[in-house]
């Protein structure tokens, strides 16, 4: 089992950037790729982002990169999202995920074991 908790959450104008932190507990966090996904109200859970347990590889969603980047610290159990030039259309609630990197579909959520809460961002314009 591995527990998630997301923060650093809030509500931001267009242009502004925003710190994600998804905490782990529980089994070994350096074993697992992470991942952020988004859910808008209405949407379908989308891809935003994901790393490969060492950190070595990153991968994000075309309508994020350039502007989010994924990092994480396997010392600290943690993983993080930065998030820069937010728009509106980045308004939801973002979680984090852990997924045991046996196949290379990092962006499908249905592959994830575990998830956080939720985090809400809301972007103002």
């Amino acid at each position: 089992q591995v527990q998630l908790v997301e923060s650093g959450g809030g509500l931001v104008q267009s242009g502004d950037s925003l710190r994600l932190s998804c905490a782990a507990s529980g089994r070994s966090f350096s074993g697992y790729r992470m991942g952020w996904f988004r859910q808008a109200p209405g949407k379908e859970r989308e891809f935003v982002s994901a790393i490969s347990v060492r950190g070595t590889s990153t991968y994000y969603a075309d309508s994020v990169r350039g502007r989010f980047t994924i990092s994480r610290d396997n010392a600290k159990n943690t993983v993080y999202l930065q998030m820069n030039s937010l728009q509106p259309e980045d308004t939801a609630v973002y979680y984090c995920a852990a997924d045991m990197p046996s196949h290379p579909y990092y962006s499908d959520y249905r592959r994830y074991d575990y998830w956080g809460q939720g985090t809400q961002v809301t972007v103002s314009s």
